[in-house]
């Protein structure tokens, strides 16, 4: 409990007297939409995506990053391009997402502009499937000032971990995680806080509470199960767990799957959020994993014209009128991580 206090102390020291007024303005323009049944967009997002890559050197199933499926291009971030858009959101941006395809730590810059946008009092985030966690990266990442780092470990034996985490290595996850703690501790640093994120699916569902006691012996300060999400569900899925509680879809009667979630016709992501491409491109949220919705590009224009402009506003408007119209929405549980206690 202490460390997750010291982590929401840590998120809540980012905010300034502007952030807030911003995020009172962003909240209230939602709930007005909702009340009023048509787009209002006040303020700014005051939490964004950035992709640091779109390479990986896994090959999960249920990611087109590892399937190499994508038909947008492949590349990584450029450094030049991330500061001058943090330096202009950068007064009205709390948190910030460094994740969206891809394994962040393959970019060479990542950890520079981690640090960029720490020295800027933003609260940073980042996912990793922990291979490129050796001594010297585990050092820097600590010493970048990253608030949280998500550690992906979906089996904790090798033979469990490699049916999810195709060409992944489990002694590796787990040697970056212990050098994670390792340079926390010589360095009296209280960030980031440390995740093991466990994704839970049919072939490691017996293992939930194996993922606690690997956490606590190496020293992550928290585990979080989250349920997968499934592109071919509807007829059923070998990664569907069998413990309901951790599947997003349930089966019916004529033996295909639907989706739990009720698909309601507003989305809090399309007011607070967005997420930003490694080549600029700004998408409304991560189920948009190709950029087939494109609502602007940030080397064609600044981010509040494109923010407030009409392809943000007719989407949003599409939104209100039918999510089920809309391909991405339809298989979402409204935010990217449908997390389990």
């Amino acid at each position: 409990m202490a460390l997750y206090l010291q982590d929401s102390l840590n998120f809540v020291s980012k905010m300034t007297p502007r952030r807030a007024w911003n995020a009172a303005k962003v909240v209230s323009s939602f709930y007005l939409t909702k009340w009023r049944k048509k787009p209002i967009q006040w303020g700014m997002p005051f939490t964004i995506s950035f992709e640091p890559t779109t390479a990986c050197n896994l090959r999960c199933p249920e990611c087109p990053s590892g399937l190499r499926a994508f038909t947008r291009p492949t590349g990584n971030l450029r450094e030049n391009f991330f500061r001058e858009t943090i330096d202009e959101l950068h007064k009205d941006l709390l948190y910030l997402i460094f994740y969206f395809q891809g394994e962040p730590y393959i970019n060479p810059k990542f950890l520079d502009m981690v640090k960029y946008a720490n020295d800027k009092g933003i609260y940073t985030i980042t996912s990793t499937n922990a291979h490129f966690l050796n001594d010297e990266n585990a050092r820097k990442t600590i010493e970048s000032g990253l608030d949280r780092m998500i550690i992906s470990v979906d089996g904790t034996t090798q033979e469990v971990y490699e049916q999810y985490r195709k060409a992944g290595k489990l002694e590796n996850v787990l040697q970056g995680a212990k050098n994670m703690v390792k340079w926390k501790k010589k360095l009296k640093s209280k960030t980031p806080h440390l995740i093991f994120q466990f994704l839970v699916v049919k072939p490691n569902e017996h293992q939930i509470s194996e993922v606690y006691r690997l956490a606590e012996e190496i020293g992550i300060d928290e585990v979080k199960l989250k349920t997968a999400q499934i592109y071919d569900y509807e007829n059923g899925s070998p990664l569907i767990p069998t413990i309901d509680k951790y599947a997003r879809y349930a089966e019916k009667e004529d033996g295909t799957w639907q989706v739990k979630n009720e698909l309601l016709n507003h989305c809090w992501k399309l007011w607070h959020s967005c997420v930003i491409t490694w080549d600029g491109m700004v998408v409304p949220c991560c189920f948009d994993k190709d950029a087939t919705h494109r609502l602007g590009d940030l080397k064609q224009t600044n981010f509040k014209t494109l923010w407030h402009g009409e392809d943000y506003q007719a989407f949003r408007r599409m939104l209100l009128q039918g999510r089920d119209k809309i391909d991405i929405c339809t298989n979402c549980t409204e935010g990217c991580t449908v997390w389990v206690s």
